[in-house]
């Protein structure tokens, strides 16, 4: 609430990581609560994780310093690419390129490490409590919920532990997704002779598919149901967005997303825009649980 203290509410809200459960979240708050006024300030909270940091300090140091260092280089190129010769111009595009990719590739192994840290400390633990998960009003503020990625590669512990429960509707997504692959590829049947599609040396030959999972909060369901739909109407109209679609579970208040990106550079640039971040802020005041998002590449 911008008054430099943290509300237990507040806490849990950003947090719970799906892991500890409640009763380890309060003892947890009391733990940097160190005042015990209920309500730990930054101070409290900054003494408490400075103290556990480890290697992890000169880590963060070592951020801080590439945000600065490439916020200079895009003020630098905002000035001078225009002005570029055309050479000039295309260093500059591959070198961003370089910079999103090695960041990418950055962030592909730390989602790793933490999944694999998660799942081990699930399989250790005996009888997990289902964790608790807060939704706080914070106007315009940063989303204090993790997207929980899963791959739906079959070895995936994830495919085999999280959609157990749902192996027939999982089944029927595939095949409804095959369905819509063949009209793709099909469109009408016409007898016309074949036409080889040549691509270009640095095409992107995959699709991107995105499933995002929503459970609403029943007292906000028309007010999430107007801002899905500003977001897909948004979605839609990007270029690189081939189709979005949305389905209802009749059963409880889940809705299920689907989004068909050109390519994952489509999808990155679209998790960057504006509407797209309005509509992750507002999902941690309608949502009961994290979203749940799975990608998948599609040749």
């Amino acid at each position: 609430s911008d008054d430099g203290k943290l509300s237990f509410d507040e806490f849990k809200a950003y947090f719970a990581d799906g892991v500890l459960s409640g009763e380890e979240l309060h003892e947890l708050f009391h733990m940097i609560d160190t005042k015990n006024t209920e309500n730990p300030d930054t101070e409290e909270l900054c003494k408490y994780f400075s103290q556990h940091l480890g290697e992890y300090e000169n880590v963060l140091s070592v951020l801080e310093d590439l945000n600065i260092t490439i916020l200079k280089a895009m003020d630098k190129t905002k000035k001078d690419y225009q002005e570029a010769s055309t050479l000039e111009q295309f260093v500059t595009r591959f070198l961003l390129k370089e910079t999103l990719n090695q960041l990418q590739s950055l962030q592909s192994s730390l989602e790793c490490a933490m999944e694999t840290t998660e799942e081990q400390t699930r399989q250790e633990r005996q009888g997990p409590t289902k964790p608790e998960v807060l939704s706080v009003q914070w106007p315009g503020k940063r989303s204090a919920r993790r997207l929980q990625k899963n791959s739906l590669l079959p070895n995936s512990p994830h495919f085999n532990t999280g959609w157990a429960e749902e192996d027939s509707q999982w089944m029927t997504q595939i095949n409804r997704l095959q369905k819509l692959i063949d009209r793709l590829e099909k469109k009408d049947l016409k007898l016309e002779p074949f036409e080889e599609e040549v691509l270009e040396e640095n095409a992107k030959s995959h699709i991107m598919i995105v499933q995002r999972q929503m459970s609403v909060i029943e007292e906000e369901m028309e007010e999430f149901r107007l801002s899905l739909k500003q977001y897909v109407e948004s979605a839609s109209s990007q270029g690189g967005c081939l189709h979005v679609s949305i389905q209802k579970l009749p059963s409880d208040s889940r809705f299920i997303v689907y989004e068909f990106w050109e390519n994952s550079n489509a999808w990155n640039s679209h998790l960057q825009t504006n509407y797209s971040k309005t509509f992750q802020r507002s999902n941690v005041d309608f949502l009961e649980t994290p979203e749940l998002i799975t990608t998948m590449l599609v040749p």
